[in-house]
């Protein structure tokens, strides 16, 4: 028997219990990651080597049996093949030292081909595929436009974003077109991850919940919906799903981007945020990641109260961000544990 219930609750099938996977993971919180990492040290090596990629994305598959395995990647993968060079610096992030600024640079960027420059993709998700033989859905990933653009435009992560802003309030055309370029590619990476094997994918515009709702509507919304146009076009049955960090007041708005489920973080009510939403649409989420700090009867409240409030249909258990380093993963396992032991005709869900 196969285990494909995160596909089928983002398609809207009712099922007995969610399904459950957590954003980030493959990664710090694991022994197994960690040692790997002093073995790898260049993070770009471990996300762009196909046999340390897999080893890195089945990590938590061994361990805790999700519904989901994820791709271990980056949002920033697909830059270099548009032109724009990058590293990825530890315990510092990216980091880029030609900062896209001026029409020139944008200009020349070359249309992505993921075949030329991102052939490990295929190959990563493809052994997914046979190495996680049904037991579990597998999760392709991209960055959204206006989190690529951030990330190029101030040169590295950033706290307040002045210099993205002050190209969208002073030199919005420039900043359009950068965008636009970077839809039309994202949405031919999408579609290549899904080719070569992701059954869902998922959408970060990590950085867009720092735009005031008329902002977003204006540089994140439409390239959004450009991306999700194009990606349905060609593969309408492949559910999407959109993350944004501090979403709750652009959580209606999330919903236009014509995506199948909304990742909604833990600063919105779940009941709330699936009255806003409406019942079209699903939801994913919304534990705070440092309930698994907590107590197991804490950590089994919260389940428990999370998918009360979601109800019993087109909702995926996650967390409503990445897990923390230093989490322990004996609470990790027990989360696991604890949502696929529940079935919503009893445990007092209903």
């Amino acid at each position: 028997m196969g285990n494909y219930t995160l596909l089928q609750a983002a398609r809207g099938e009712v099922l007995d219990r969610p399904p459950v996977w957590v954003m980030r993971q493959a990664g710090r919180y694991m022994k197994v990651y960690r040692d790997l990492r002093q073995k790898y040290p260049s993070f770009r090596d471990r996300s762009e080597n196909p046999d340390l990629a897999v080893e890195i994305s089945l990590q938590p598959f061994h361990a805790f049996q999700p519904d989901g395995v994820i791709m271990f990647s980056d949002i920033l993968t697909p830059l270099p093949g548009m032109g724009i060079s990058f590293d990825i610096i530890e315990s510092k992030g990216p980091i880029f030292e030609q900062p896209i600024r001026t029409p020139a640079q944008i200009e020349a960027l070359t249309a992505l081909d993921p075949e030329a420059s991102l052939p490990f993709v295929r190959q990563i998700l493809r052994t997914l595929r046979q190495e996680v033989n049904g037991q579990a859905t597998v999760l392709g990933f991209v960055g959204a436009p206006w989190t690529l653009a951030a990330y190029a435009i101030e040169g590295k992560s950033s706290k307040d974003y002045a210099i993205i802003k002050r190209m969208a309030f002073r030199e919005p055309a420039m900043l359009h077109q950068f965008l636009g370029k970077l839809a039309d590619a994202i949405a031919v990476y999408a579609r290549y991850q899904i080719d070569a094997g992701a059954q869902v994918v998922q959408l970060f515009d990590s950085w867009a919940g720092q735009l005031s709702p008329e902002d977003f509507q204006t540089f994140s919304l439409p390239y959004l919906q450009r991306v999700v146009q194009q990606v349905k076009a060609t593969h309408p049955d492949t559910p999407l799903i959109l993350y944004i960090n501090n979403s709750a007041g652009i959580l209606e708005l999330m919903a236009q981007s014509g995506v199948d489920i909304i990742s909604v973080d833990w600063t919105v009510d779940m009941a709330v945020a699936r009255q806003r939403l409406g019942a079209n649409i699903g939801v994913q989420g919304n534990i705070d990641p440092c309930v698994l700090f907590g107590t197991k009867e804490l950590i089994r409240d919260r389940i428990l109260d999370t998918i009360r409030k979601a109800g019993n249909q087109k909702h995926i258990l996650n967390l409503g961000h990445g897990i923390l380093p230093n989490t322990p993963e004996e609470n990790v396992a027990f989360f696991f544990e604890t949502v696929k032991q529940l079935n919503y005709a009893s445990n007092n869900l209903n």
